[in-house]
């Protein structure tokens, strides 16, 4: 952030304004490589921050104590609640300083907060609970698969319970899981042959030759993830439409503050995703969640997977909506008076821009059901010596809904439009068919929730025998009544 701050403050680090001909003068090798440098900078930063703060953060609860469990479960909701507060005074402030005030300004702020938030973090090491680590659990992965295959000409044993190598267990950090039948082609790492040797305190001699039935239970529960994880893929599309058209929308609609000549910014409509997203959190967490917790006799009011799969469905709500909403705003646009016209040339609709916020209200709830039910759902069922990938990966699942969402406006640009008339997708919003995209998205968000049901009723819970919904609920019943005994 220094460094980016420095291109905007220092004038040989950055081009010349344009001239009244506009006739600019580009970046020099040497600008440009400052700046591409500061971008690393931060992608190396954030590949730090945003996997390893939730689980840092979640760490310092204690799971084994029904105060613990319910911390958790409030810690991810208020981490969401905050890390979208910032981003609306991002969207906002921040923007305003930097378009209106000078450059330097706006980054210069956000770097200094990012310096007070550093040394915030370093006067508190002595407070923090640190969980030691154990190994790179990739390593342990990568173990078992070239085992597995090592042994796929191996018969599988009668009673994998009681046949595969199962060695004491030594981690204090990791639980030990049981035997699941789910998968089972990668129990053949864990047969033990006659060549395979023992230590003397039970461990495999080459874990590259033998793998224990915990790094193989360890690799199915990642197996399990990976069908929930694709699914939220599909959502995260539809959220991603809040910050690309839904700007376009805005710009050939009326954005006049009721009768007065101020203009709401296009860009800024999607401050009321976040808006509601920031409202509905505390009201989830603080009022709903106490009365459903009583009613349904759940820790979290609803289960993980129940809350991921409302977020789903109100996605696929929200683009029907969006695209009835365009199919309004587009008739305006060329049956009625027209307000002036759009910087992409087209006229701008009588219609209220206003009518955009349903939408964006109901992705910002999808947003807070699914992507915070994501978020708990990783960390609670991730190994615990993966809970720091268990963090990456609600962010490559955003990163992969952006590039899916890139291919199909791609797709869309080459395969509609022919015949001399513009695609879905043109420039001019009056000319194309943007609805047809949001209901394209829609109909790919009710199969996405079908495949969702199937794999959320398939999946099995880690560390559970039948790995059902009711067995975890007397699972965390019993610690609980432990827990208190105990104290």
């Amino acid at each position: 952030m220094l460094i980016l701050t420095l291109t905007a403050a220092i004038s040989k680090l950055h081009p010349p304004k344009c001239d009244q001909g506009q006739h600019c003068i580009g970046p020099s090798p040497v600008q440009l490589a400052v700046l591409l440098c500061s971008f690393g900078l931060l992608v190396i930063g954030a590949g730090g921050i945003r996997p390893c703060n939730l689980a840092f953060g979640a760490d310092q609860f204690n799971p084994h104590t029904e105060s613990g469990r319910r911390g958790i479960n409030s810690f991810f909701n208020w981490y969401y609640f905050t890390f979208t507060g910032a981003m609306m005074i991002s969207s906002t402030f921040i923007i305003y300083i930097q378009s209106n005030v000078s450059w330097a300004l706006g980054l210069a702020i956000p770097t200094i907060l990012m310096f007070l938030s550093c040394t915030l973090f370093f006067l508190g090491t002595r407070l923090y609970v640190k969980v030691k680590p154990e190994g790179s659990p990739l390593t342990s992965i990568a173990q078992v698969l070239v085992v597995a295959f090592r042994k796929r000409g191996l018969k599988q044993p009668d009673d994998p319970k009681t046949s595969l190598f199962n060695p004491p267990h030594h981690s204090s950090l990791v639980s030990k899981l049981p035997y699941s039948d789910q998968f089972r082609l990668v129990d053949k790492a864990a047969i033990r042959t006659p060549m395979d040797e023992v230590k003397p305190n039970g461990d495999a001699a080459n874990p590259w030759r033998l793998c224990s039935l915990q790094q193989v239970e360890q690799v199915k529960c990642l197996a399990r993830i990976i069908p929930i994880w694709a699914t939220g893929i599909i959502l995260y599309v539809a959220i991603v439409q809040e910050t690309t058209f839904v700007v376009f929308q805005g710009l050939q609609a009326d954005r006049h503050f009721g009768k007065s000549k101020f203009q709401i910014p296009a860009a800024s409509f999607t401050v009321f995703a976040m808006l509601a997203l920031t409202i509905w959190i505390p009201v989830y967490d603080r009022i709903l969640v106490p009365w459903l917790r009583r009613v349904t006799g759940k820790e979290g009011g609803f289960t993980l997977l129940q809350r991921m799969g409302i977020g789903i469905v109100l996605s696929v709500v929200a683009m029907i909506v969006s695209g009835l909403v365009e199919e309004r705003r587009r008739s305006y646009a060329l049956h009625r008076p027209a307000l002036g016209t759009a910087p992409s040339g087209g006229a701008i609709s009588s219609m209220s821009s206003f009518w955009l916020v349903p939408q964006l209200v109901l992705l910002g709830l999808a947003e807070a059901f699914n992507l915070i039910g994501q978020v708990e759902f990783y960390y609670k069922q991730f190994p615990e010596n993966m809970r720091s990938l268990a963090g990456a990966v609600l962010f490559c699942g955003m990163a992969c809904a952006n590039y899916l969402s890139g291919f199909m406006v791609t797709v869309v640009h080459q395969t509609t439009g022919h015949n001399g008339k513009d695609n879905w997708l043109a420039s001019d919003l009056n000319q194309g068919r943007l609805d047809y995209f949001y209901y394209l998205i829609a109909l790919m968000g009710v199969v996405d929730f079908l495949f969702f049901i199937v794999f959320a009723n398939w999946y099995r819970y880690k560390g559970l025998e039948d790995g059902s919904e009711i067995a975890l609920e007397k699972s965390n019943s019993k610690s609980s009544l432990v827990s208190t005994r105990t104290e």
